[in-house]
């Protein structure tokens, strides 16, 4: 069919607009310094583009231009001269398309970050505090009396009375010594008691009746729970043989895991804070006594040891805490820890450049906090980096081997 040239031009015109129409309706990117070119578009000015992709999945490629089997969106052409001498490569991305793509700029500012440390403990007890119950010389237990291992006993809580007949022996040529009325061999018998084992009080019990007490009621010497018990009735004893062990509810031990990577910000007396869900609103005090010097290996944590005092013996071994470590706060470059991308090898971020490029650049993270992020090189104040969207920047980035800027490279 033969068109005269006013059809040809109309012809022509009503192409053109509906490829204007087409281009409009879809987003751009592309990288380096030139302009960005139409994603449905199969060639631009000539050239003929390598492949397309999916922006949404950047790994796949095709030969041909069409709708993105993942996405309902047109697939984007690849150029192999993209981008230009007018600046470092970057990707590009039209303005219409930073609102679809969901991709948020902020900018790297100084601030202070939170100098507290929010970590997890378990209540356990005190093992400075412990009291161990033995028998002083041979004899047997006479008598024991209602306990049992996890009871809760006050200081002087009786255990057991025991027949001692070394202690009887020892107090009858004591009193022998004493009717003498030599002063220096009554203390010196006086002495030999006590070096047996025997109390000011027991020695003064037997002065004043003037006979032999040979049964001793065992006490505990501290308040606290009975964590074990060995003395029964009946039961021949050793010197030295352990009869109780009861450990201290004056105050408790707060093991507290901490991250390896946070082991710098703690330190032994620091100040610790710690709540509980069976106090709601109701805070300890405590304060760092000792970092033990291994690591968990399952959990790659640090056991921090809190000392915590235990009013009315209200905290109970094994109970779970929330600990807050306190710290002091000190002036940081920081960043939305959403904006950094942490690869296993290195840590990068997205720069965003003021022509509408990004491009990825390598930086040191330091702390974590509140959102927020330590940076401590890499980066300079007022830099604007992607906190939402970079993931895909990135990976566009990777694809079309776009120089990762270095440390100390150029701001």
């Amino acid at each position: 069919m033969t068109l005269d040239r006013n059809q040809a031009l109309r012809w022509s015109g009503s192409l053109f607009a509906m490829a204007l129409a087409a281009g409009g309706t879809g987003y751009w990117i592309g990288h380096g310094g030139g302009s960005p070119a139409p994603m449905a578009a199969s060639t631009a000015g000539g050239r003929q583009p390598l492949y397309y992709y999916d922006p949404m999945f950047p790994n796949q490629k095709f030969d041909q231009p069409g709708k993105s089997p993942f996405m309902d969106m047109q697939l984007v052409p690849k150029y192999a001269d993209e981008g230009g001498a007018a600046g470092p490569a970057g990707v590009t991305i039209d303005p219409a398309a930073r609102q679809s793509l969901g991709i948020r700029v902020v900018a790297a500012q100084m601030g202070s970050l939170a100098g507290t440390l929010d970590v997890t403990g378990t209540v356990d007890f005190n093992q400075r505090d412990v009291a161990i119950v033995q028998a002083r010389s041979g004899g047997f237990v006479q008598r024991v009396y209602a306990r049992a291992p996890g009871d809760v006993v006050r200081a002087g809580t009786p255990i057991a009375d025991l027949l001692l007949p070394d202690w009887g022996g020892a107090q009858t040529e004591f009193l022998s010594v004493k009717r003498l009325g030599r002063p220096d061999l009554t203390a010196a018998a006086r002495q030999r008691l006590k070096l047996m084992g025997m109390s000011d009080g027991l020695i003064a019990g037997v002065e004043r009746s003037g006979r032999p007490n040979g049964v001793v009621t065992i006490t505990t010497p501290i308040s606290g729970v009975i964590q074990t018990l060995d003395a029964r009735q009946g039961v021949t004893l050793a010197t030295g043989q352990t009869l109780a062990q009861v450990s201290g509810l004056g105050t408790v031990w707060l093991n507290a895991a901490v991250p390896e990577a946070r082991a710098g910000d703690v330190r032994i007396g620091q100040n610790a804070s710690a709540t509980l869900t069976s106090f709601p609103g109701e805070s300890f005090a405590g304060r760092v006594i000792a970092i033990l010097p291994t690591a968990q290996a399952d959990s790659r944590t640090l056991t921090v040891r809190i000392e915590l005092a235990n009013r009315g013996g209200r905290l109970r071994p094994g109970m779970f805490a929330n600990v807050s470590l306190g710290g002091d706060a000190r002036p940081a470059l920081l960043v939305p820890s959403e904006a950094v991308i942490r690869t296993g090898t290195r840590t990068l971020v997205m720069l965003a450049a003021a022509d509408g490029r990004y491009h990825p650049a390598e930086v040191r993270a330091g702390r974590d906090a509140g959102g927020q992020t330590e940076i401590l090189a890499g980066l300079a104040v007022g830099e604007k980096v992607v906190a939402s969207g970079q993931f895909l920047l990135d990976s566009e980035a990777s694809l079309t081997g776009i120089q990762v800027r270095p440390i100390g490279g150029g701001q």
